[in-house]
C-alpha cells in the first residue's frame, strides 16, 4: 500500500510503465464489458466524493485508481484552511462529471497514510492514477489554481494511460454501482507481451524487455505503452556499467564531442535532470555539424518519447532545437 512516487512531467519511472500498461488494458476491458452489457455501472454525482481510510484505502483508491484518476484531500476537523478548501474540491468533483473521483481522508483518523505520502502539514491534496501516486500541492489553493491543476491531471491520466473516467448518471441510486467490481473479460491482443516485458525489466533483464516491446511495435508500430516502454528500456540498456564519474569528466573535457555529450545526456535523463540533459544536446547540435550533428539530433528526439510528447520541458526544448538548427 506505499504509493510510488510518479512525476506527471513524465521523468523515467519504471514502475509507472507498467502501471500504465495494466490500467489502460483493465480500463479498455470495463469499457467493452460495460458496452457488451448495455453500458451499465453508471455512478450517482453523489458518489464521486468518498471518504476512505486505511482499510478500504487499496479497494477505493488504489483500485479505482485503474478507471479514474482519484484525487486524495487529506483533512482534519480542527484544520481551518481544510474548511475552505474540501468544499471547493467536492464541488469541483462533481462539476467534472466523473473524470475525477475525490477521496476524503482524515488525518487524524489514519496516520499510517499520513506517514506514507510523506505529509507534513494540511490540507495536503495528492492523486492516484493507474496505482502511481503524485503530490498536486499543499496549502489552501485558490480555484484557478486547482482547476489547472486538475485539467493537467485529468489530461496526463487519459493521454498516458487511457483512463476516461467514470459514467455519471444523475438518476442514479447514491452507492448503486459496484465499484469494487473488475469485469472479467479476455487478455487484450498484447497484454501478454507488455506484462512480460513489464516483468522482464523488475528483473533488470533490460533485453527480454527490449525484445519484448518490439515484439509488439512488430505487428503494432505506433503502440504508445510500448514506444515509451521500449524508449526506457533501451536508456537503461545504454547506461548499464557506465562509470559515471569518467562519463562526466569526458563531457566536460570533450564539449564538441558529440558521443560524449550523447552518453552524458543519457546518464542526466536517467538520474531526472530532464533539463540538463536536453539542454546539453541542444548545446551540442550548435557546436557540431554534418553526421555528428544529425546524431545528435536523433537521440534527442529519442529522449523525447522517454519523457513524454505532453511534458512542458519537451515542447521548450523542441522549440529551442528548431533554433539551434535553423
Amino acid at each position: 500500500m506505499q504509493p510510488r512516487n510518479m512525476s506527471m512531467s513524465g521523468v523515467v519511472d519504471l514502475a509507472a510503465v507498467k502501471a500504465a500498461q495494466e490500467a489502460k488494458s483493465k480500463a479498455e476491458q470495463a469499457r467493452a464489458e460495460a458496452a457488451r452489457q448495455g453500458g451499465g455501472g453508471a455512478v450517482s454525482p453523489a458518489d464521486l466524493v468518498i471518504d476512505v481510510d486505511e482499510a478500504g484505502f487499496e479497494r477505493d483508491v488504489l483500485q479505482r485508481s485503474a478507471e479514474v484518476p482519484v484525487v486524495l484531500d487529506f483533512w482534519a476537523e480542527w484544520c481551518e484552511p481544510c474548511k475552505q478548501l474540501s468544499p471547493v474540491l467536492e464541488r469541483l468533483a462533481v462539476e467534472y462529471g466523473g473524470r475525477i473521483l475525490l477521496a476524503k481522508i482524515d488525518v487524524d483518523a489514519n496516520q499510517m497514510l499520513m506517514q506514507q505520502f510523506g505529509i507534513q502539514g494540511i490540507p495536503a491534496v495528492f492523486a492516484v492514477v493507474a496505482g502511481q501516486a503524485l503530490p498536486l500541492f499543499q496549502g489552501a489553493a485558490g480555484e484557478a489554481q486547482i482547476r489547472q491543476t486538475l485539467d493537467q491531471l485529468v489530461q496526463v491520466a487519459e493521454q498516458r494511460f487511457g483512463l476516461t473516467g467514470l459514467t455519471v448518471d444523475p438518476d442514479a441510486e447514491p452507492g448503486g454501482a459496484d465499484q469494487g467490481a473488475q469485469p472479467e473479460v479476455p487478455a487484450g491482443p498484447y497484454e501478454t507481451l507488455l506484462n512480460a516485458a513489464a516483468e522482464a525489466l523488475d528483473a533488470g533483464d533490460l533485453g527480454g524487455a527490449v525484445q519484448a516491446y518490439k515484439n509488439v511495435l512488430a505487428d503494432d508500430p505506433a503502440h504508445p505503452e510500448a514506444v515509451l516502454g521500449l524508449a526506457q528500456a533501451e536508456l537503461l540498456q545504454r547506461v548499464q556499467g557506465l562509470d559515471p564519474q569518467q562519463v562526466r569528466k569526458d563531457a566536460a573535457d570533450r564539449p564538441a564531442d558529440a558521443e560524449a555529450q550523447i552518453v552524458a545526456a543519457d546518464l542526466d535523463l536517467v538520474g531526472g535532470h530532464v533539463e540538463d540533459a536536453f539542454g546539453r544536446l541542444i548545446d551540442t547540435v550548435r557546436r557540431t555539424a554534418g553526421d555528428d550533428r544529425d546524431a545528435v539530433r536523433v537521440r534527442l528526439l529519442e529522449l523525447f518519447e522517454v519523457v513524454g510528447a505532453d511534458d512542458p520541458r519537451v515542447a521548450a526544448a523542441r522549440r529551442a532545437l528548431a533554433r539551434a538548427l535553423f
